[in-house]
């Protein structure tokens, strides 16, 4: 019997034991967990930039009625309260929060009242609650102003005996203005704070024009404004910080240099940036002085007092003050960056937000608050209309009120008998039956119709408010103007542009320019005016000064403002704006490319492109890169894989051993391609031949050799049937063909004659695609440069050998050819140019296109 009566136990406990899966109740515990530090705890609300402790604390003040009229009330009864009513947490949590409130290097516009030692900024604790007293400033009361009228919803408190707000009515953009930081699961938050003065006319512009974009109301919220001043160094960040909610904004410290006793300098600082600790960071710096990490130092002193702060750094004798400063913005806490990260609840959801995002939700909350409230002041002004109706109606017939009250044996006989008699309500004859004697008085009469013509007034007013959306922004408006000018201050923190800011291309002139890459490696730009035109068979000038063995072996004319994409013979690619390149005379040598981007010294520029732009997405898309082979490969990859660029480069083709990369040019996609080779032939083909491949492919057969030793020697790409191809041996010997001449082939084959090669003209060196419009210039490898137009040469057939281009000394050689392009101005000089004895010197001056 007794061993049923245990099983029976048994299987009452098991029916109590649910089992559950231990990883999907972790889930869900987690999951919960983590949404009430994020909604419940750690992220301000977007409408009154509040976390939940910090409106119980505000809200517990104005319960505990320590307004900015009343005494101080000791901190401990404050938190005692709030902890007891609304917030079941440590004291601690909430008497950190009302410090913090009253700290004015933590908040730009604090919100309590402090009596005590409340800390300060080189991080000492404040007082124990017991010792310190508090209460509400005025702007925290602008906060709260309303919050009676019905302007919000409130919820159950932690045990469910009163009810707290869930958001405060809020005139002040606290979120924008005070900013706020937290740290919850899985995301954070870090809000700036800004000036009142600033963030008001924003949000009047934006009431104004709901189309307002972020930069127009940049022209009002100039940046962030921190409680501690200091600077704002540089303003990319601030920019990107309001159109996108995140962003890094720098800050400096606010210093100068002084000169004393005649010679010595020092640093003055009176101004350190936000959240740092003064304290911490001059015994920082100190160390760093003791470890000679920064040098030039001799003594630091904080000379701050309750006038403000002053920190001084006594600079050596031998040292320079502004090289220490910087140094000390390098490695100190003189310098921090505010990493903005605007996240904020919306309806109760965490988002990111812009600059005009947290505007429009705080006006469309206080549009909310002022809709309410009118509803509020409306229903109040209608009840007591009401109620003085039946007053009226009581003395217009007093007499006869008073002889119904008299012959009633009750008040609930009179209250019945008023109501039937003149159809009042219950409430009037309650109020009829509650006035006093003196209210018959002929005065006390004048009053009451007074007021209620007034109330009238008054109905007729709020009615139209709620009807009239236009006039309820104006309301809005004239409270934020009145809060400006009760609360509104100058800027703390100022802004300066840093070297960022300063986009070189705003000091450089977009000059057409001429660089040049040597066989060694040297690079420099050239304005393109300083070379001159010469006729065809000229001894030419002096393009570069290089040194024994050295010749130009590439020259490129660009835009000082276009971008350079440059590929090494291993398949690299290399990005580097034109005004970037060091500038240099035409007879200078230039500067090794090793020392401006990082090549490795084994590799040599093979090929460049230029790039208009880069950020441009449907030019990028819409462009392609083909690049060539020595052995005959051809690859073709979109523009897009080559925009973002790379310090240390990237790989653009893969080579194949033995090979190198020799040819690369910008196309449409619908471009045709001509390859030519050493042995004097060329293939033409469609570009739509070549799928597009990625960055690491090697590419696909585009010309079988000749022979062994056969290789290309350059690669066209042509758009236009205008087109002539220029082709031009190592003995100096040149022609143009029109390109209907090169029949279109498959890719891959080994294509036609394009010059009758012989031992008088040598083998091929170059093809260019040239038209009448442009110029030549030709290098020969002991660095003569000569420079001759185009339209000086017939057009021929392709199976001839051409016409001398240059005059070569002894065993000279032609090294490189390129095309420069020209517009009017220079074909006007060309008649000039003609005359094969003209001087470099003599010759017309060749002019930068026109504007």
């Amino acid at each position: 019997m007794a061993e049923e009566t245990e099983n029976d136990d048994l299987q009452s406990k098991n029916d109590r034991i649910i089992p559950i899966n231990i990883e999907e109740e972790m889930k869900a515990a987690y999951i919960d967990y983590s949404m009430s530090v994020i909604v419940s705890r750690a992220l301000p609300d977007v409408r009154d930039g509040l976390k939940p402790v910090h409106r119980r604390v505000l809200y517990g003040m104005l319960d505990l009625g320590v307004t900015s009229s009343k005494p101080y009330k000791k901190s401990a009864r404050i938190v005692g309260d709030v902890l007891g009513k609304y917030h079941p947490h440590g004291d601690a949590s909430v008497y950190d929060t009302m410090v913090r409130m009253a700290q004015e290097w933590s908040l730009r516009y604090p919100l309590v009242d402090g009596q005590g030692n409340f800390g300060s900024v080189d991080g000492d604790s404040p007082a124990a609650m017991r010792y310190t007293e508090a209460r509400l400033k005025k702007i925290a009361e602008e906060m709260l102003a309303d919050i009676n009228k019905d302007t919000i919803d409130y919820q159950p408190n932690f045990d469910e005996s009163i009810d707290e707000p869930t958001v405060l009515p809020t005139k002040i953009p606290n979120l924008l203005v005070n900013g706020a930081s937290g740290i919850a699961v899985g995301m954070a938050t870090n809000m700036a704070p800004h000036n009142l003065s600033e963030v008001v006319d924003a949000t009047v512009a934006y009431i104004d024009d709901n189309t307002i974009d972020v930069a127009g109301l940049m022209q009002h919220i100039k940046a962030p404004d921190f409680p501690t001043g200091g600077t704002i160094y540089g303003y990319n960040g601030v920019r990107e910080a309001f159109e996108t909610g995140r962003g890094r904004v720098v800050l400096r410290a606010r210093a100068e240099i002084e000169t004393y006793k005649g010679d010595r300098e020092r640093i003055i600082v009176t101004e350190i940036p936000f959240q740092v600790n003064k304290a911490n960071m001059i015994e920082r710096t100190a160390e760093l002085v003791n470890d000679k990490k920064i040098e030039g130092i001799s003594e630091i002193r904080d000379e701050s007092d309750r006038e403000g702060m002053r920190i001084v750094y006594e600079i050596k004798r031998d040292a320079n003050a502004s090289i220490v400063l910087n140094n000390l913005f390098k490695y100190t806490a003189l310098q921090t960056s505010f990493s903005v990260n605007n996240i904020a609840l919306v309806h109760g959801r965490p988002m990111l937000l812009n600059l005009k995002d947290l505007i429009r939700h705080f006006v469309d909350h206080r549009h909310e608050v002022v809709i309410r409230r009118t509803k509020f002041e409306l229903a109040e002004a209608e009840k007591r209309a009401h109620i003085l109706e039946g007053l009226l109606i009581a003395l217009d017939h007093l007499d006869e009120v008073i002889k119904l009250i008299r012959n009633s044996e009750t008040p609930e006989d009179a209250r019945t008998g008023l109501m039937e008699k003149f159809g009042l309500s219950d409430i009037q004859a309650r109020a009829i039956l509650d006035m006093t004697l003196r209210r018959l008085t002929g005065l006390e009469r004048d009053k009451i119709k007074e007021e209620y013509a007034e109330l009238m007034k008054t109905i007729d007013y709020l009615k139209s408010v709620l009807a009239d959306e236009g006039l309820r922004m104006q309301i809005i408006k004239d409270e934020l103007a009145e809060i400006k000018e009760k609360y509104g201050d100058e800027r703390k923190t100022n802004i300066i542009h840093s070297a960022e800011d300063m986009r070189m291309e705003d000091f450089i002139e977009d000059e057409e320019v001429v660089i040049t890459i040597s066989h060694e490696g040297y690079i420099k730009r050239t304005p393109l005016t300083e070379y001159r035109r010469q006729g065809r068979g000229g001894k030419g000038s002096m393009g570069s000064n290089s040194r024994d063995e050295d010749f130009i072996e590439h020259i490129i004319t660009a835009s000082a403002h276009n971008y350079m994409l440059f590929f090494t013979e291993a398949g690299r690619c290399f990005w580097l704006r034109a005004f970037e390149i060091p500038e240099g005379t035409r007879t200078s040598k230039g500067r090794a490319i090793q020392n401006i981007i990082n090549i490795p010294k084994e590799e040599k520029i093979k090929a460049y492109i230029r790039v208009v732009n880069l950020k441009d997405q449907e030019y990028l898309e819409n462009n392609y890169i083909i690049m060539c082979t020595k052995k005959g490969t051809i690859k073709k990859t979109s523009l897009e894989a080559y925009s973002r660029p790379r310090a240390n480069g990237i790989n653009a083709i893969n080579i194949n051993e033995g090979d190198q990369l020799l040819e690369a040019c910008l196309t449409n996609g619908s471009s045709e391609i001509v390859m030519a080779l050493r042995s004097g032939r060329a293939i033409r083909f469609n570009e739509s031949t070549v799928r597009p491949m990625g960055r690491t492919a090697t590419g696909v057969r585009g010309v079988t050799l000749a022979h062994e030793k056969d290789e290309v020697v350059g690669m066209i790409s042509v758009n236009s049937p205008d087109i002539t191809v220029l082709v031009v041996s190592e003995k100096g010997y040149g022609k143009r063909t029109d390109i209907e001449d090169y029949r279109v082939t498959n890719r891959g084959g080994k294509g036609v004659k394009t010059i009758n090669v012989t031992d008088k003209t040598g083998e091929l060196v170059a093809i260019k695609d040239v038209t009448d419009t442009d110029d030549l210039m030709i290098i020969n490898k002991s660095g003569i440069v000569i420079r001759i137009g185009v339209s000086d040469l017939r057009v021929m057939g392709r199976a001839t050998q051409g016409v001398r281009l240059i005059t070569l000394k002894d065993d000279d050689e032609i090294a490189s050819v390129t095309k420069v392009e020209h517009e009017e101005e220079t074909e006007e000089s060309s008649e000039e140019g003609n005359n094969n004895d003209t001087n470099a010197e003599d010759a017309a001056p060749d002019n930068t296109p026109a504007e």
